[in-house]
């Protein structure tokens, strides 16, 4: 798979018509093969994961956003199912706290970073602050309109201190969007999932996918990329997101720490 394909180019503008959330072109296969395929890819970003953390010298962000429903949890339960929690963390952001407003947008995103060893999983992210506050009218034009920058200059300096950042958009149609919406207020064990406040913020649609068009136009740099992930087959797109992450690792050229001299002499009595 040539997950490269579904990589946004730097300072292209984004036209939603030339990215299908039903594409499936990288994988020769249908549903049941592609739910097939992935145990093999969860066995070896586990090994992977356990490289880095035993190197303890790389650090991984994984930056995971999209339209309600989009599959953010999803992803993060078939992806990464069976890590090693030790070394691999989940930091979720919601609406900011009176101390977090007290300080600047980024002040509390800083402090979920992964240190050396670690892989930290960003279910939604400091994209919310060019985001929800662009379509809420949160804040002015010229506030959001210049945290394009300071984002990319955040996000250089946790690549040049020796962070691997990968950005996934997860992209559903509007039409898939209603089907998810409809299936968990029909499901009655998915049921707490559905909030009314989720139809307000579907009315606001195109405004959400034109600030995600500037997001992924004016940050996706070549240490920081962002990748916009087919996602109306929740098969597929873990697909494409383990293939992803699995590439990058293994181009890290991890290696085990060196043991200690004299073990293959000893006997454990």
């Amino acid at each position: 798979m040539d997950s490269n394909v579904y990589r946004a180019k730097p300072g292209k503008t984004i036209d939603w018509k030339h990215w299908d959330p039903d594409d499936k072109s990288q994988f020769d296969g249908d549903k049941d093969d592609g739910r097939a395929a992935l145990p093999a890819l969860n066995r070896r970003l586990e090994e992977l994961q356990e490289l880095l953390y035993a190197e303890n010298k790389h650090k991984v962000l994984i930056v995971l956003q999209g339209m309600d429903t989009a599959g953010k949890d999803g992803t993060i339960r078939h992806v990464f199912e069976g890590v090693n929690p030790q070394g691999v963390r989940v930091a979720s952001f919601k609406a900011p706290t009176p101390i977090e407003l007290a300080h600047d947008y980024l002040w509390r995103v800083h402090q979920q970073t992964p240190a050396s060893g670690q892989m930290t999983i960003f279910n939604r992210s400091h994209y919310e602050d060019v985001l929800v506050v662009r379509v809420h009218n949160l804040v002015p034009p010229e506030v959001w309109g210049r945290r394009y920058d300071q984002i990319n200059a955040f996000e250089r300096l946790l690549a040049e201190e020796g962070t691997t950042i990968l950005k996934f958009f997860l992209h559903i149609s509007k039409d898939e969007q209603k089907q998810r919406l409809q299936d968990r207020l029909d499901d009655r064990e998915k049921r707490w999932k559905f909030s009314t406040g989720d139809l307000a913020e579907r009315k606001l649609w195109d405004n959400y996918m034109a600030a995600y068009g500037a997001v992924l136009e004016k940050t996706s740099t070549d240490h920081a990329p962002w990748y916009i992930v087919p996602a109306n087959r929740k098969w597929y797109r873990d697909l494409v997101i383990s293939h992803t992450i699995i590439s990058t690792l293994e181009g890290l050229h991890m290696r085990y720490p060196e043991c200690e001299p004299g073990l293959d002499e000893i006997v454990i009595e």
